[in-house]
């Protein structure tokens, strides 16, 4: 059989609640030839036994094993992958209708361009959606360089990424020694080949539930600092270590004010990015937009 245009990636990890709606939301695109491959990470709870019958009645690819991790688990998933293109997608998120054809048509024609994103609409556990989009992404149409990416100026969803499989292993892959793998791919491909292309169009819809890995704000920024250090020689590091914690700190004058209070001399540094959000601490919650 001719190969696929596009592998769609899945790691499924205890979201046996949203982990169908996500799969039928997949396989419903259309206008283009596509593949779903599936790897259940060591999940706990039903969703082996949900995958298991819903790939006997669907008829995609389907691996359940221990768990190794998300990082080590989309490398896995890339190796599998037949298509000239693959997005990752997460087993908590819908898919909106027409994506993969309009995310495709792109890449073909755009034969240079490692990879493109697009935008997300926010719903909640039981999948109402917002009525607007996310302003940290809208801002990155049309595109987002290595410098603003760096510097935390515009943002990148991952959940909304296409990418050509043969410039993704060009550049490594994803990165097995972060906890999580869009970001530092994203520097490497952006450093490589240029700025990274951001389509108007909604790719997902981001189901927000109280466990997201994005809501474990220190253990993300920390992270994030240590992705920049690989760049320790860049003439914006000191900048951007700067601008990282003073995101960090900007977080906490929202999400827990003791803290950004204990963490003040930590996070602090001279950029007027730093010293304009210290009022933060002293504004009533309420009024501040996170």
């Amino acid at each position: 059989m001719e190969a696929p245009l596009v592998s769609v990636l899945l790691a499924s990890y205890n979201h046996e609640a949203y982990i169908e709606a996500s799969i039928r939301s997949i396989l419903s695109q259309q206008g283009v030839s596509f593949e779903l491959i599936v790897i259940d990470d060591g999940s706990t709870d039903s969703s082996p036994s949900i995958l298991e019958k819903l790939s006997k009645q669907l008829e995609f690819t389907y691996i359940s094993r221990p768990n190794k991790g998300l990082v080590s688990t989309m490398n896995e998933l890339a190796k599998l992958a037949c298509g000239r293109y693959f997005c990752s997608f997460a087993s908590d998120d819908i898919m909106p209708a027409g994506r993969l054809m309009i995310q495709s048509n792109f890449m073909e024609e755009h034969p240079n361009v490692p990879v493109c994103f697009g935008q997300t609409m926010e719903m909640n556990a039981s999948g109402s959606l917002e009525v607007e989009l996310d302003e940290r992404f809208l801002r990155g149409v049309p595109e987002v360089s290595f410098e603003q990416l760096f510097l935390g100026f515009k943002g990148l969803h991952g959940c909304t990424e296409m990418i050509r499989r043969e410039m993704f292993f060009n550049v490594g892959g994803y990165d097995e020694r972060f906890f999580f793998e869009d970001y530092p791919l994203w520097l490497r491909l952006s450093n490589q080949y240029g700025p990274l292309p951001v389509l108007k169009n909604v790719f997902c819809y981001y189901r927000v539930h109280g466990k997201n890995m994005h809501l474990n704000h220190e253990k993300m920024y920390l992270e994030l600092l240590k992705i920049i250090d690989l760049y320790s020689h860049h003439p914006l590091y000191k900048k951007a270590v700067w601008h990282c914690k003073s995101n960090w700190f900007s977080s906490l004058t929202y999400s827990n004010r003791m803290k950004a209070f204990q963490m003040f001399f930590k996070l602090a540094s001279p950029s007027w990015m730093f010293l304009r959000r210290v009022p933060k601490l002293f504004i009533p919650r309420r009024f501040l937009k996170y």
